[in-house]
């Protein structure tokens, strides 16, 4: 039996963890990052280090992180693979602004005191680009143009023990299943935290069961990521409009569920792209405005905005970018006793 350490660097986005691990102590093969995550998900080397990671008493239920690996050729600076309790996903924009942080904080990318520098990332659902912007030698915003994203399907009818569910199913790098929570008698606050993972893992269930959130070119995409449950926040008193739009902006709360239960802290970045292709396809926000104003169950914000339109398997997207911010909380090494019977852990909610 041997004693292991591993190094990891933790940051939060908004409020949602990202511990970021360097020095992969397991084999991650693959011919692009894409493909590495199809390989870490039959791994058992990489399943057995994600769940040390996430699970108690090194981490929690809704903990989250990303393991670097090389990027899918000369053009980005790094590749990840994404990685929570239940497995590996495809995209994650909270972590994206988080290794765009890290990779300033680090010195991986040089930047200027004052102005902003681009971090390439590779991805599992593709490339993109976390720009990060300075002011006078520190980091005060993060923002990443995400993948194209786009509805899937509308007006399904979901059984609920709420009541019945209208979700639309969008992508934003992941499919999301987007309900408003209001419309089942919810209200997307820390008060209402277990009926919302209840009804979020109901729904995500139900559309998976069907086999109805197929991604239109890679099937290694297809499936229900989350739940994304929103309320409208209104216009600002001075502004007040009855349809949260108000100074070029949809004002907006949600709460994604996703994995088995799974509550993101922070607006979530590709949730957050998923909503705007939903809102463009409503004629509420577009190119040069509105905006999303995007608020967490915990009352922290992004700013999502549509920068460009495009095409993907004949549906109409939009390229969204959201902004936000991420701080570092610590660094750690943990200690895996090879005599501990509880290793890899164990997850209480």
């Amino acid at each position: 039996m041997t004693t292991q350490t591993i190094a990891t660097t933790d940051y939060h986005t908004a409020g949602e963890p990202f511990r970021i691990v360097t020095d992969v102590p397991v084999p991650l093969p693959g011919a692009s990052v894409a493909d590495r995550r199809v390989r870490a998900l039959t791994s058992p080397d990489a399943q057995e280090l994600r769940r040390t990671l996430c699970s108690e008493p090194r981490g929690h239920a809704d903990m989250y992180g990303g393991f670097l690996v090389p990027p899918d050729d000369d053009g980005a600076h790094l590749g990840v693979l994404f990685w929570h309790k239940d497995g590996f996903s495809t995209a994650c924009g909270h972590g994206t602004i988080a290794l765009g942080a890290w990779a300033v904080d680090t010195g991986l990318v040089p930047a200027p005191d004052d102005g902003a520098v681009d971090v390439v990332v590779d991805v599992p659902s593709g490339r993109v680009t976390a720009r990060v912007h300075r002011e006078g030698g520190r980091t005060v915003a993060v923002d990443f143009v995400n993948v194209p994203s786009y509805v899937l399907a509308r007006g399904l009818t979901v059984p609920t023990s709420r009541g019945t569910a209208s979700v639309t199913l969008a992508y934003g790098g992941a499919i999301y299943a987007s309900v408003d929570a209001t419309s089942l008698g919810l209200s997307v606050d820390p008060a209402s935290y277990g009926d919302l993972i209840g009804v979020g893992r109901e729904i995500k269930r139900a559309l998976d069961a069907d086999g109805l959130a197929v991604h239109p070119t890679d099937p290694r995409l297809s499936g229900v990521y989350g739940t994304i449950l929103h309320e409208e926040l209104g216009a600002p008193a001075a502004a007040g409009t009855d349809t949260g739009t108000a100074a070029g902006q949809v004002r907006q709360r949600n709460v994604t569920v996703f994995a088995d239960g799974q509550v993101d802290r922070s607006p979530c970045g590709s949730g957050t792209a998923a909503r705007l292709a939903i809102l463009a396809a409503d004629g509420r926000v577009g190119v040069g405005g509105p905006t999303l104003h995007h608020e967490s169950i915990v009352g922290s914000t992004f700013t999502g905005t549509v920068v460009g339109t495009t095409v993907v398997g004949g549906l109409p997207a939009v390229v969204p970018l959201v902004t936000g911010m991420a701080y570092r909380t610590g660094e750690h090494r943990f200690v895996v006793d090879g005599a501990d019977p509880l290793v890899p852990g164990f997850v209480l909610r």
